[in-house]
């Protein structure tokens, strides 16, 4: 795909702060810098979300050119998290502007990363509170998933007495989720990959 070009208006698929789709990015403010020795001038503007107010920042080598540098570009899944966790982890990045929708999504990746891990029997915290139980997990992020909004049963059963979720409840659930998806899937393939590296690297002894 190629790149948004540095324009009045910002032609982004999803906003990177709220996921909302097509969002209306205007531009609301334009710097331009060069190195110290007057070399690689770039045009920078800033552009402010119309639905949650949040700034992108975009470099371009030309005012009106593509863009070459974008911040925040949003966050992205690691490999190491395996489907269909991974799936709702997307798709729940994409969801943080519909909250009911972003917390059920979210909730069914953390369902899916403890499936992964054979725990299948009784209710999500159940499961976390044996997963801390048996190690997998700290003590302190089965406490953080009671803490949060983490358990979507009440908007799949449509309690009326329960208060639909917002935006900042989505947020806290996904960061719990991505934070899981480290701590289980991510952490322990990088420490594997560092360690092939160094048995590769090692130099038999004679």
């Amino acid at each position: 795909m190629e790149p948004p070009l540095l324009t009045q208006q910002l032609e982004l698929t999803r906003c990177p702060h709220c996921g909302v789709s097509s969002p209306n990015l205007d531009k609301r403010h334009l710097i331009i810098t060069e190195s110290q020795t007057g070399q690689g001038r770039r045009w920078w503007q800033f552009y402010e979300c119309g639905r949650c107010g949040g700034v992108v920042t975009a470099a371009a080598e030309t005012n009106g050119g593509l863009v070459s540098e974008m911040y925040p570009i949003g966050q992205i899944v690691d490999i190491s998290i395996p489907n269909p966790a991974a799936s709702y982890l997307s798709q729940t990045m994409e969801s943080l502007h519909a909250p009911a929708g972003a917390v059920m999504l979210a909730a069914s990746s953390v369902d899916a990363m403890l499936k992964a891990k054979g725990y299948t029997k009784g209710n999500l915290y159940s499961r976390i509170d044996r997963a801390a139980e048996d190690h997998l997990i700290t003590l302190e992020m089965a406490l953080w998933a009671h803490e949060i909004r983490l358990d979507a049963n009440d908007q799949r059963h449509a309690d009326e007495m329960a208060m639909s979720p917002k935006e900042e409840d989505a947020r806290r659930v996904l960061e719990f989720a991505l934070a899981l998806g480290q701590f289980l899937f991510v952490l322990p393939s990088r420490i594997s990959r560092g360690r092939k590296n160094v048995t590769d690297e090692a130099v038999p002894v004679e």
